[in-house]
């Protein structure tokens, strides 16, 4: 029986949406179950300021009453804006083991597109480069680390089956160097300080609003020629900056100044994967009192650096690079004596030598490959 592709349009369908992954990943158990409280929010359209600037339709495959796939289509007009490509882009796909349903939900979403006037399909993005993206294709043996994706090993080759081609690589690096800085760096690092011309300071929570827009304003010039940027909006921003307010401590975010300008960032966040891990995506009725003590009281063993850029003007010279170690270092001096043992630091574009090279000299391996898959329509 071939499975009916339906249109998400309502509070049920979402339910129905949200609940594929559930058995697919049944025995893999390196999955964390997202919380289904802040998925409602990711999809909801007055929440989420993503909407303020894309349309969305959401599909799902039905097999005798049961939706057994699923896959998003997103119209982004500020990404349109921005690289001018007519392309949409695709997420959230999951799918039983069954070539003609995988086949169904890439014609659902390419129809969608197509009938918008777009020309090329990319993804998965869930739903923006700037949240989760990329199909995992190395490293199903650990469990993702916060906002990363973890998939089933069949996937890649599924999508390629239906004519899907690698677009773009980009890569989780895994670090427990809890040790000192490499002898090279260290120099590197002395030597951008002395003098006074190179100064770090900690996020202020006090300050909050005004350190995550300084933040951000790095990272919409740092990161603005890479392969598929988008800005962060105003609105973006602002839920940004309340969503941070209870996940990290002031040292877990870090500024450099060169010559008393704002030009680099670092940012952290503990891995909450750690913490919900077996709640199965519920927080009713115990594990809300959990989640909660572990964010205010339990102090992270491992996190993930999801942030991190120089201002553009500063890139590929030896500032820089002194600028890039300095804030990455603040951040280890911040943590290690706090009992963080390791760090993933993600993601990085497969041909950013530059940045590789200095995760390597810190002590990171690869040890993720998510990919981005591109289709003509």
């Amino acid at each position: 029986m071939t499975a009916e592709i339906r249109e998400i349009a309502d509070k049920k369908g979402l339910k129905d949406f949200l609940n594929v992954p559930f058995d697919l990943y049944r025995e893999d158990k390196n999955w964390v179950a997202p919380l289904f409280l802040e998925r409602h929010d990711h999809f909801n359209t007055r929440k989420n300021p993503y909407f303020l600037h894309a349309d969305v339709q959401l599909f799902a495959a039905h097999r005798n009453g049961k939706a057994v796939g699923r896959i998003s289509a997103q119209h982004d007009r500020l990404r349109l804006e921005h690289h001018k490509d007519a392309t949409g882009q695709f997420g959230f796909f999951e799918c039983e083991d069954d070539s003609n349903t995988v086949a169904g939900l890439f014609q659902a979403a390419s129809g969608w597109l197509k009938a918008r006037g777009l020309r090329r399909m990319l993804g998965p993005f869930n739903f923006s480069i700037n949240d989760e993206m990329g199909l995992l294709v190395d490293g199903f043996s650990t469990r993702p680390n916060m906002m990363m994706g973890h998939a089933l090993p069949r996937y890649a080759a599924a999508l390629e089956q239906i004519g899907l081609r690698k677009e773009k690589d980009v890569i989780a690096y895994f670090t427990d160097h809890t040790g000192q800085l490499p002898p090279a760096l260290l120099r590197v690092m002395e030597r951008a300080k002395r003098g006074g011309l190179v100064t770090t300071r900690h996020l202020e929570k006090k300050h909050l609003a005004r350190d995550i827009a300084i933040v951000m304003s790095i990272f919409n010039d740092a990161w603005s020629d890479n392969w598929g940027f988008v800005p962060f909006t105003p609105e973006e921003l602002t839920k940004l900056g309340n969503d941070l307010k209870m996940l990290v401590s002031e040292g877990s975010v870090v500024i450099a100044d060169y010559k008393g300008e704002p030009v680099a960032m670092a940012v952290t966040l503990p891995n909450l994967n750690d913490w919900i891990a077996g709640m199965n995506g519920r927080l009713l009725p115990f594990n809300w009192a959990k989640l909660a003590l572990n964010v205010i009281r339990k102090r992270p063993t491992s996190i993930r650096m999801p942030l991190m850029g120089v201002r553009k003007k500063y890139q590929d010279t030896l500032v820089g690079s002194a600028l890039a170690v300095t804030v990455i270092e603040e951040i280890r001096r911040f943590h290690i004596p706090r009992g963080v043992t390791s760090c993933e630091m993600s993601w990085i574009l497969e041909e950013n030598r530059g940045m590789r090279h200095i995760i390597e000299e810190l002590g990171g391996v690869p040890y993720k490959t998510y990919r981005i898959y591109g289709k003509d329509l």
